[in-house]
């Protein structure tokens, strides 16, 4: 390492490490003080211009989200209420590709929904999978670096991407969804969506629930093998974008049944002692054996926007977005887009993005922000621009004051990776796997790994006999196959060129 540069932030302070975000204890709360992270965020969120750094192609809809189910004795939040109807926006997307790219690449999909309660906006940013690659925003940065172009080629790089996983083990649960059949739904309706990241509820008795959100897709899950998503795009790039437009025009709206997992507050050591891993770990789910879904209701998307720039390209969610009896969690991911999100949305769109039209909350909005570019107006006297004030500007409501959260430990860059079990989760999947579809992953994967450096390949090969040896070993395999293919297509073509 002598002969490396050595790391720095951009004012040319060294840096003591690039790994773990700084937080109370090893699964606490992320601190503001840790400048090195905020810099990170930052200066990623304004790496390009116009489109989103991720998420950048999208398809959106109107819908409603319908409680059918009594949750409240969890969370006194309205929303909640038996029998309640919410209006709501939804966003699906991709995450790696372009504006420009195609609907039907394999990659993780997007799923925000911004939910117009009677409290503010309540926004859900997460996936199609329960997981994610990696656990701590500290390495958001990279990660995205590696799924987004080579800066001297302009090209994907498959190196880059299995360098960085082969180097992160946590990334094994998410990779493993991703190459497998799961990896590309056929479109929005078809596939579920999480909340991934645990948030908590609160109740009128001031107790606390660690919780997990799940909407789980009535159309059933349909998704393309690698050959049929090649034959979908040589025929549109706009494949997703066509079914959930024209499935909500013809009337056929899709629906999904909303579920959570709840872990009362306190249990999370026992789980962590338990698992092998913490309740908080992005790159990990609870198993269901443990907590159970438990319904809630039923989300439909009934009505397609007018303007697709206007309401779809401008829709901005934030995990931020939470309304009285929701709150967050230690979790490291969700505690870097708690600041990450809202920022790129000023930097990309505005600083009152939050008063565009699709992202305005439909109930009262009273404030003291001030100027900037976007600026509407106040919503409030005009003599109350500061508070306290004596001209009845809006005050603070003590009673949704959410319960204090129970923290200890020492304030430090703690190293979670070392002793948490990367493992023993995607062998739960791959063991779900029929014959058919463990083929398919291996040969996805084999097709992904092209051109990327052996010793790379090798280590990443380890991380697979790791999760099962079967995994490994048919990796290895798929690719000695592709290479024998390869091999011998080049010569054919070779034979061909020689006879002309």
């Amino acid at each position: 390492m002598a002969d490396r540069p050595r790391l720095t932030t951009t004012s040319g302070a060294p840096l003591s490490s690039n790994q773990n975000s700084k937080t109370v204890g090893p699964n606490g709360p992320v601190l503001l003080e840790d400048y090195q992270l905020i810099e990170k965020l930052a200066h990623q969120n304004r790496e390009r211009v116009p489109e989103r750094v991720v998420h950048a192609k999208g398809w959106g809809a109107y819908g409603t989200l319908t409680v059918t189910e009594d949750v409240t004795k969890y969370s006194r939040a309205k929303v909640f209420k038996p029998g309640s109807k919410t209006d709501m926006f939804a966003r699906f997307s991709t995450v790696a590709g372009e504006q420009g790219a195609a609907d039907a690449e394999r990659d993780v999909r997007g799923f925000s929904l911004k939910f117009y309660t009677e409290e503010g906006n309540w926004d859900i940013v997460g996936n199609n999978t329960p997981v994610f690659f990696v656990a701590d925003p500290y390495k958001f940065p990279d990660f995205i670096h590696t799924q987004k172009r080579h800066p001297r080629t302009n090209l994907r790089s498959a190196t880059a991407m299995w360098d960085f996983w082969s180097l992160c083990p946590e990334s094994l649960h998410q990779v493993t969804i991703l190459m497998s059949d799961r990896g590309i739904p056929t479109d929005p309706s078809r596939m579920n969506g999480y909340g991934s990241h645990t948030f908590s509820l609160w109740n009128d008795n001031g107790e606390r629930f660690w919780v997990k959100f799940h909407f789980k897709t009535q159309q059933g899950h349909a998704h393309f093998v690698n050959e049929e998503a090649e034959k979908v795009i040589a025929k549109s790039r706009e494949s997703y974008q066509e079914a959930l437009y024209g499935m909500i025009e013809d009337g056929r709206y899709p629906k999904w049944t909303m579920f959570i997992q709840v872990m009362p507050e306190g249990e999370e050591e026992q789980f962590e002692q338990k698992t092998g891993w913490s309740a908080f770990d992005l790159t990990k789910v609870w198993p269901h054996s443990m907590y159970p879904l438990i319904k809630v209701g039923e989300m439909e998307l009934n009505r397609n926007p007018d303007n697709y720039f206007a309401e779809v390209e401008q829709s901005a969610f934030n995990p931020s977005n939470v309304v009285p009896g929701i709150g967050f969690s230690p979790d490291k991911m969700l505690q870097g887009r708690l600041f990450s999100y809202p920022d790129a949305h000023r930097y990309r769109i505005g600083t009152h993005y939050d008063a565009l039209k699709v992202n305005k909350p439909k109930s009262p909005v009273n404030h003291y922000h001030m100027g900037g570019e976007m600026t509407l107006g106040l919503a409030t006297n005009p003599d109350a621009y500061y508070e306290p004030n004596s001209f009845n500007g809006p005050v603070e409501d003590p009673s949704v004051q959410e319960p204090p959260h129970r923290y200890a430990g020492q304030v430090g860059r703690h190293d979670y990776r070392g002793t948490a079990d990367h493992y023993s989760q995607p062998r739960a999947l791959f063991e779900l796997f029929d014959d058919g579809q463990k083929q398919r992953l291996f040969h996805n994967i084999a097709g992904a790994m092209q051109g990327v450096p052996q010793f790379i390949v090798d280590r990443q090969l380890g991380h697979f006999d790791k999760v099962h040896p079967d995994y490994g070993a048919g990796v290895r395999k798929a690719i000695a196959e592709q290479s024998r293919d390869d091999a011998e297509a080049s010569l054919s073509t070779s034979h061909s060129a020689a006879a002309e």
